[in-house]
């Protein structure tokens, strides 16, 4: 019997009891290796001594103070460290307590920009389909998980969406990735143009697709080819890296790869490591400007931003990943990681593709390889892994509805930065092991 209205709500789950490096055991003493970083969170895995004792420090001296009265120094600090190494033109961060809230403050503050610079015209936002943005309903509504939105519909605020850059599914036979991040990359100019470009506030993108999709990395120069496109009509760039950030790819912010530096953009779940709830917003200069000198506030907040708990937390997070080189660690890592689930599963008859980036990786599950087919979503794939797994002590990120909202299989792969090779062989061995159990070798 529980009185928690559970994500599944008839679902028994067994019980955390406790954590120590990639490992939960549960109340029953069963240990589980956190292949998934329960969703792309625990970085650091579990029992930082660190985090632990940077919190004691914290709790110590002050648990709260409201950012209507205060600031602190752990909320000042961790704003100076993320301002420190954000993407170029970025230097201003809004301390929020997780993804879905950090979403939603990016779309208000690109809308408020466009007021207080004198476009209040500017209303309508554009997406990618087979996104996630947050589950709050302005997030929701910027996203493109099609699931998540049908029954919240007539609640959503109009969004405009286009193709994901998906080469597996996307990507036409013969078609360079040069020709098809062009072509990819068209279809936000084509949007922009069919709205009104003089509408339009923001185009907002996940730089590595996550949860909905399974870590599906842009193609050549797409995002420089996005980027050239909103600076043509003046409209801001959000970048989601609440997933795919903060080292999880192999660099601190996964756009640093691509070339290009948003306007705006989301962080996370790797900023506190899931040792406290927190996100932020980092903002450019301009649009900090254009608050500052216009109605002198962003028109918007929450009881527990910037909470100096959940700022303390994430500093010592960031700390212990800049001190042990951690991101060196997740790209090397990422690399083996890709190298073993191809030589486990290139040729199994059930994966149509193994992709990703640093310790980001995921595997599209399909009946037919040779013509990418899906399984039958009723049969849920996807559930069916999940369990095999957890069976065999692995945690693992799984998720249907992958190409379209309904069809499509996929398993995400997202453990700690401080996963080490021997760690990396049993994932996989086991995932293995899972996979086969659920599918069978036909």
């Amino acid at each position: 019997m529980t009185h928690i209205l559970h994500r599944s709500a008839n679902a028994v789950y067994p019980i955390a009891f406790s954590g120590s490096g990639l490992e939960i055991v549960d109340a029953e003493g069963r240990r589980y290796l956190d292949a998934s970083g329960g969703a792309a969170v625990s970085c650091l895995g579990h029992g930082h001594p660190d985090v632990i004792a940077a919190l004691h420090r914290q709790l110590d001296a002050l648990a709260y103070a409201h950012t209507a009265f205060f600031t602190t120094d752990a909320a000042e600090r961790l704003a100076d460290r993320l301002a420190e190494n954000a993407p170029a033109g970025i230097d201003h961060v809004y301390l929020v307590s997780g993804g879905s809230e950090a979403m939603e403050a990016a779309l208000k503050m690109a809308r408020q920009y466009f007021v207080e610079t004198g476009e209040p015209q500017r209303r309508a936002i554009v997406a990618r389909r087979q996104s996630y943005h947050g589950n709050t309903l302005g997030a929701l509504a910027a996203g493109g998980n099609a699931w998540r939105r049908a029954q919240f519909e007539p609640l959503l605020i109009e969004t405009h969406h286009i193709d994901p850059c998906y080469a597996y599914r996307l990507q036409r036979d013969g078609e360079s990735d040069a020709d098809y991040a062009a072509r990819a990359a068209q279809a936000l100019e084509d949007k922009f143009l069919e709205i009104g470009p003089d509408r339009v506030i923001a185009f907002v993108a996940e730089t590595v697709v996550g949860a909905t999709a399974g870590a599906v990395p842009p193609v050549g120069d797409y995002f420089k080819r996005i980027r050239a496109i909103c600076d043509r009509y003046g409209v801001l760039l959000i970048l989601d890296e609440v997933m795919c950030g903060m080292g999880r790819t192999g660099t601190r912010h996964a756009c640093e790869q691509e070339g290009v530096a948003p306007d705006l953009m989301t962080i996370a779940k790797g900023l506190g490591g899931g040792y406290q709830p927190i996100g932020a917003v980092l903002l450019a200069r301009r649009i900090f400007e254009a608050f500052a000198d216009g109605s002198g506030a962003f028109q918007h907040g929450h009881t527990y931003m910037g909470h100096p708990m959940a700022a303390a937390a994430a500093l010592a997070v960031q700390d212990v990943i800049r001190r042990d080189n951690l991101i060196a660690n997740a790209a090397a890592m990422g690399r083996l990681l890709q190298r073993r689930l191809v030589e486990r599963f290139a040729n199994h008859p059930f994966v149509g593709d193994i992709r990703g980036r640093g310790l980001f990786r995921a595997l599209e599950l399909v009946e037919d390889r040779a013509g990418k087919r899906p399984f039958n979503p009723a049969l849920k794939v996807h559930a069916s892994i999940k369990s095999e797994a957890m069976a065999r002590g692995l945690m693992v990120y799984p998720m249907g509805g992958t190409i379209d909202g309904a069809e499509g299989d996929h398993v995400l792969l997202a453990p700690p930065f401080i996963v080490n090779a021997g760690q990396i062989e049993t994932i996989v061995e086991r995932l293995g092991e899972a996979v086969d159990a659920a599918l069978g070798r036909r």
